[in-house]
C-alpha cells in the first residue's frame, strides 16, 4: 500500500495497464506535452512515447471518434476529455456508435474504449463547465458508467474499465483529485464493476451516494450520530451495472433511505433507484424515499450562488430527519 492522491492513483492505473497490454493507448487534448487535465497523465509521454500518448486537436467529437474506431479495430484506447461538460459534442460518437456496435454487429465487433475526465461542480467554472451528466449516459444501453470516490477505487475501477470489452464512461469528480489515501501497489489489483461498498454501517437510515456525494454523506452521518441517528452509507461506485442487491440488503436493515446525487435533481439517477426500490423492496420501507440533488438551474458563477445550487451536508441531514419523523 502507498499513500497517494486520487490523480496519482489514476496515473498508476494507466501506467500499469499500458505496461501490461501494448494495445492500450491514451488520446486527448494536451494529454502528452501538457500532461493532462489535473496532470493525470504526467510523465506518461516520456515513458511510453507519442504513439501511445497522443495529443489530439481540440475537438471532442474527433477524440471520441478516434477512440471508437481504434477500439473497433482491436486497440484499447483511453480517451480523456478536458471536462465532461465539453463531451456533449461527442455524444453521437459515444451513444450512436461506441454503445451500439456490439449489438448491431451481433457481437462480431466490440468497442473496448474508456472515456474519462473530470466532472462535477464546486470550482466556480460557471454553467458550461460544471455539469454532472452521468444519468444521460446511464440511460444508454451498451455503456457502463463508473464514478469512483476513493483513490484506491479510482485505480482499481480504471483498470477494470480498460480490461472491459464494452465502452466505459469514467467520471472523476474534479473535487477529488487532491484526495489522499492508501492505494494498493499490486499491478493486478482491480475493483469489479457492480459491487457497491458500505463506507459506514448503520441501523436507522441508508444514505446512498456516489463520487463526491459519499464524502458529504459520511460527514452528515457523523453529525447525525450526535443526535443518536445511525446512518449506513453506501458508495455505489458504478451506476451501470448497479448493485441493487446491496442497496436492498441495506434497506432491509434500516427501512429508511435517502438517495443523493450532485447532478440536477429532476430526472436524475436517484429517481431511478427510488423507482427500483418501489418495485423490488416496497414492503421494506417505513418512510417515503427522499432524494437530495442539485438545484434545477444552470450552475451560477458567484461562489455563494454556486454553493446554494450544489447539494449540501445540511440538506442531507434535513432529509434524514424527515424520514425519521
Amino acid at each position: 500500500m502507498a499513500l497517494m492522491r486520487y490523480s496519482e492513483a489514476l496515473r498508476l492505473g494507466l501506467a500499469e495497464e499500458m505496461e501490461r497490454d501494448p494495445t492500450v493507448f491514451i488520446c486527448g487534448e494536451e494529454v502528452g506535452q501538457y500532461q493532462g487535465t489535473f496532470r493525470v497523465t504526467e510523465g506518461l509521454l516520456q515513458r511510453f512515447g507519442p504513439w501511445r500518448v497522443l495529443d489530439t486537436p481540440i475537438s471532442e467529437i474527433a477524440i471520441a471518434g478516434l477512440a471508437t474506431g481504434a477500439a473497433m479495430a482491436g486497440l484499447r484506447p483511453v480517451a480523456e476529455f478536458m471536462t465532461w461538460s465539453f463531451a456533449l459534442s461527442a455524444m453521437d460518437q459515444i451513444v450512436n456508435h461506441a454503445a451500439k456496435i456490439t449489438y448491431m454487429s451481433s457481437g462480431r465487433i466490440t468497442c473496448p474504449a474508456v472515456f474519462r475526465g473530470p466532472a462535477g461542480t464546486g470550482n466556480q467554472l460557471s454553467a458550461q463547465h460544471s455539469m454532472s451528466l452521468e444519468s444521460w449516459y446511464a440511460h444508454t444501453p451498451g455503456l457502463k458508467v463508473v464514478l469512483p470516490y476513493t483513490p484506491a477505487d479510482a485505480k482499481g475501477l480504471l483498470k477494470t474499465a480498460i480490461r472491459d470489452d464494452n465502452p466505459v464512461i469514467f467520471m472523476e469528480h474534479a473535487g477529488l483529485y487532491a484526495m489522499r489515501d492508501e492505494v494498493p501497489e499490486d499491478p493486478e489489483f482491480t475493483v469489479p464493476f457492480g459491487q457497491a461498498a458500505v463506507r459506514r454501517s448503520g441501523t436507522d437510515v441508508t444514505l446512498i451516494a456516489y463520487s463526491i456525494m459519499v464524502r458529504k454523506c459520511l460527514t452528515a452521518a457523523e453529525r447525525l450520530a450526535e443526535e443518536d441517528i445511525s446512518c449506513e452509507v453506501l458508495d455505489l461506485r458504478t451506476l451501470v451495472p448497479l448493485d441493487m442487491e446491496t442497496i436492498v440488503e441495506s434497506l432491509s436493515r434500516t427501512h429508511r433511505v435517502v438517495i443523493t446525487q450532485e447532478e440536477w435533481r429532476n430526472v436524475g439517477f436517484a429517481a431511478e433507484i427510488a423507482a427500483r426500490l418501489a418495485d423490488e423492496a416496497f414492503d421494506e420501507l417505513d418512510a417515503p424515499i427522499k432524494r437530495v440533488g442539485g438545484a434545477d438551474v444552470p450552475m451560477p458563477y458567484a461562489k455563494e450562488l454556486e454553493q446554494a445550487a450544489i447539494p449540501s451536508v445540511e440538506q442531507i441531514i434535513e432529509a434524514v430527519r424527515e424520514v425519521m419523523r
